[in-house]
């Protein structure tokens, strides 16, 4: 059976009727589509919603998200540290079994017109789907973020959907839609609140820079860890994994007189990516239960909030839900 993977971010952390209501409408949406996990933060004001199931089922799903969002989120008033473009952020849909990248991007293709039509969302292809190679990269299309859509929508047209900076997208924004493949969102915390530090480390780890290939990063705060964070975006872990970004940004900490007091995973990863940290740390262990464990521990998943693996590893939740 295909199996799609869908992780629609919403610009919502805060109130918690909200993202019930966004939850519900993904849970029963569709039969063939499952609510594996949902990921809120207050401070960024953003919530990851982690949905799989077959390609009809998950596209349903997806779009009753989008509908929600768009009616239940205003964007004129919307405030967070994450950087969003829209109630609907981005919804990226990834294969995870028995089908090809460009299946995925075909049902991604068929919601954004969806949205587009009967949503009136301006959207965004990226990725998979983008119309030119530029737009192929989120920070790309999310430059200026919300606040820039007045003149984005002219300077920079959205595939699908309304192109002027009517009442109607004010309140919903605009949607980044495509077709990916995994990708892991993964934050590291530091013993300051100085967000400079982690701006700075952010920008010597991020791809672009010169730093870690096929990784992303941004710094900001979060007052309710206390903390300055950086936060990663690791495009391909097969290249660069979460343990190869964890030390390379404990020894930028420790050169400003810093500590990495913890770190926390966003949404669910393979089960390959927490081998592939637990034989960094011990490459002589083969017990996959064991290599798990040690990886937890060594990135210190455990510090900021709890870490349990049959909710946050993809593979083991596709067993228990599906």
């Amino acid at each position: 059976m295909k199996i799609m993977e869908a992780v629609p971010n919403v610009s919502e952390g805060i109130r918690s009727d909200v993202i019930a209501k966004i939850a519900h409408a993904a849970q029963t949406a569709s039969p063939h589509a499952k609510l594996l996990h949902v990921d809120s933060n207050p401070d960024a004001n953003r919530t990851v919603l982690t949905l799989a199931g077959t390609p009809q089922g998950v596209y349903k799903a997806s779009f009753e998200i989008l509908k929600q969002a768009a009616r239940l989120i205003d964007m004129r008033i919307q405030k967070g540290a994450h950087p969003r473009l829209g109630a609907t952020d981005v919804c990226p849909f990834i294969p995870v079994r028995d089908m090809t990248l460009a299946e995925a991007a075909e049902q991604a293709r068929l919601l954004g017109q969806k949205a587009a039509q009967e949503l009136s969302i301006p959207i965004y292809f990226y990725e998979a789907n983008a119309s030119e190679p530029e737009r192929r990269n989120l920070a790309f299309l999310r430059r200026g973020e919300y606040e820039s859509l007045p003149h984005k929508l002219q300077e920079l047209p959205p595939d699908l959907g309304p192109r002027t900076f009517s009442d109607s997208v004010a309140h919903t924004g605009a949607s980044v839609i495509g077709a990916r493949n995994f990708l892991i969102a993964f934050n590291v915390s530091l013993n300051t609140q100085d967000v400079r530090a982690a701006k700075e480390i952010a920008a010597l780890l991020r791809e672009k820079n010169g730093g870690l290939p096929a990784v992303k990063a941004i710094g900001w705060l979060m007052p309710g860890y206390h903390s300055a964070q950086v936060s990663f975006n690791l495009t391909d872990y097969h290249i660069t994994g979460l343990a190869t970004v964890f030390e390379a940004c404990k020894q930028q900490a420790k050169k400003r007189g810093l500590e990495v007091t913890g770190s926390e995973l966003i949404g669910l990863a393979p089960e390959e990516a927490f081998l592939q940290a637990g034989r960094f740390y011990a490459p002589q262990q083969e017990e996959t239960t064991e290599l798990i464990h040690i990886a937890a521990m060594q990135l210190g998943l455990n510090k900021i909030r709890p870490f349990h693996k049959r909710e946050r590893i993809l593979e083991y939740r596709l067993a228990d839900v599906l």
